[in-house]
């Protein structure tokens, strides 16, 4: 029995599907499953109904995915405190960011970060919210980057910033004369969303107020990528609200305007499982995000956080 034998199991209860679990691992499909098979040959019982579609745990299997899970807990443990002492941080490690953090934030901070620890391999996935939770809890996940709080007992949220909302529109005469909009201003009419999923979307709503409304439009337009609502909005077809940090351009900032204060904001954080203890990694990743945030997102001290759900 090995530990990579026990990491199997659980990705294959987590994916119950072989070539989707080897993909988890980074191993082919055969190779997963001869050592799956060996597991349960060598215990002398049957892990995994193979009858069933989609594949399910047996009774018993169940009960031991479970103890593989506590064991590679204690395993990881075991290696940090026997590493605590070193002063570089070393190993492979899996980061999940939601799709609207992601291509911000990620060049801003992660070539300084693999520069200054040059030991460090990260294994960085684009996952929803709900889908990093799920990969915290089970344990194919070291490390996620989401909108917080997530008010789940199990995860541990290390706050990064608040990054302030902005209005994204073609007519700046639109909601107001001034560059400063009031959130009161905003109706549902001509708002551009992004699909069902994102938490991005939910915290949108929130700011219109528009949970229960239907917008009156010809058309109705979500889209899983906050670029291409930007370009539809720049044919005229509507307005939408992007994160501070997604305004990358000079060119963009005719299409921005800053709603009063106290400002709508999201919280970004790192989060981690409860019983995570690589303790180095949370250190230095905070300290490289804080070190390259723009000032925008540093400095804001007055504003409303938006909850994602």
């Amino acid at each position: 029995m090995t530990l990579q034998q026990l990491k199997y199991i659980i990705a294959l209860d987590h994916k119950r599907h072989y070539i989707k679990a080897a993909e988890e691992c980074f191993v082919t499909q055969p190779t997963l499953t001869i050592q799956v098979k060996k597991l349960e040959e060598e215990i002398g019982t049957t892990i995994f109904d193979r009858n069933t579609i989609p594949l399910t745990p047996t009774p018993i299997g169940k009960i031991l995915i479970a103890k593989a899970k506590s064991l590679l807990r204690e395993a990881d443990e075991f290696k940090e405190i026997a590493y605590s002492n070193t002063s570089s941080l070393s190993g492979k490690y899996t980061l999940g960011i939601i799709p609207t953090i992601a291509p911000y934030l990620l060049p801003l901070f992660l070539e300084s970060f693999l520069k200054n620890n040059p030991n460090t391999k990260l294994i960085i996935k684009e996952m929803q919210t709900d889908f990093i939770i799920d990969a915290l809890h089970n344990g194919t996940l070291d490390i996620g980057i989401v909108s917080t709080p997530l008010e789940d007992k199990m995860i541990r949220e290390i706050n990064l910033y608040q990054e302030p909302f902005l209005v994204y529109c073609k007519d700046q005469k639109a909601f107001s004369s001034s560059e400063i909009v009031k959130q009161d201003d905003l109706t549902p009419d001509d708002l551009l969303i992004l699909e069902e999923g994102h938490c991005f979307r939910n915290q949108t709503l929130n700011i219109c107020q528009d949970k229960e409304k239907h917008r009156n439009k010809a058309f109705l337009f979500e889209s899983g990528s906050i670029q291409t609502v930007k370009n539809m909005v720049k044919a005229g077809l509507g307005y939408t609200l992007v994160p501070q940090l997604s305004i990358t351009e000079d060119f963009e900032k005719k299409y921005i305007k800053s709603f009063a204060t106290p400002k709508p904001t999201r919280e970004v954080s790192i989060v981690v499982n409860k019983n995570f203890t690589k303790e180095k990694l949370i250190e230095n990743l905070l300290l490289e995000i804080k070190n390259n945030i723009p000032k925008q997102v540093k400095e804001i001290d007055n504003y409303i956080k938006i909850r994602w759900k």
